[in-house]
């Protein structure tokens, strides 16, 4: 059996963890339990790496150092979690994946997208989302949202040039991969976002069913 693996993509306000439940109580509804994680994140030892990466610091993390901790939490989410529960067949759901480490390390931080490549074959093998669902706002009104919600993370606090890279690269990885990628307007309506989605539901529950 082979499950189907979806991956929620986008910067900060964008809506992602609202729609994401959205779409899994749809698919509840028509009889499909998804699992949903999260990255980084998803297991103990990763939620831990999570803290770390998230977190304020007195001193400077290392743009490399950050991006092996992004892959490690990855390597235990995806051998504890993730490959596990495609096995048996199930729909998996995470808040980010790979695609927001090419966007935030390697567009926000500049990384040489080949080093990113090289770690994601070497953690993940040929292991790639199914269908990637890319919510996109203005950064403007993405870190509005942001700021209203709870307090700011370390990368939250980011200037603006560095959350109009990750947009961009973003916005590139799907139009380099149409067929991995739907684009949702993350500044839309709820109702009208969840229009948006109404195809990409489908199109999961038909795999599912298949």
């Amino acid at each position: 059996m082979s499950g189907l693996f979806i991956t929620f993509e986008g910067p900060e306000g964008a809506g992602k963890s609202t729609n994401l439940r959205y779409l899994a109580d749809c698919l509840r509804a028509a009889g499909c339990d998804p699992l949903l994680t999260r990255e980084p994140g998803g297991t103990p030892i990763a939620e831990q790496i999570r803290t770390l990466l998230l977190a304020n610091h007195s001193e400077q993390m290392n743009s490399d150092a950050e991006l092996l901790l992004m892959f490690a939490a990855r390597a235990q989410h995806l051998n504890q979690v993730i490959r596990p529960a495609l096995a048996q067949g199930r729909v998996v759901i995470s808040d980010r994946f790979t695609d927001a480490t090419y966007a935030y390390q390697g567009g926000g931080r500049g990384i040489d997208m080949q080093r990113i490549a090289a770690l994601e074959t070497w953690v993940q093998g040929d292991l790639r989302p199914d269908l990637t669902l890319l919510f996109d706002v203005p950064v403007e009104v993405g870190l509005a949202r942001a700021k209203a919600r709870s307090a700011l993370d370390r990368f939250e606090q980011e200037e603006r040039a560095f959350f109009d890279a990750v947009r961009t690269t973003y916005l590139a990885r799907a139009a380099d991969a149409p067929g991995r990628y739907r684009v949702i307007d993350g500044s839309a309506s709820i109702e009208g976002v969840q229009a948006e989605l109404q195809p990409a539901i489908n199109w999961i529950l038909e795999r599912w069913h298949a």
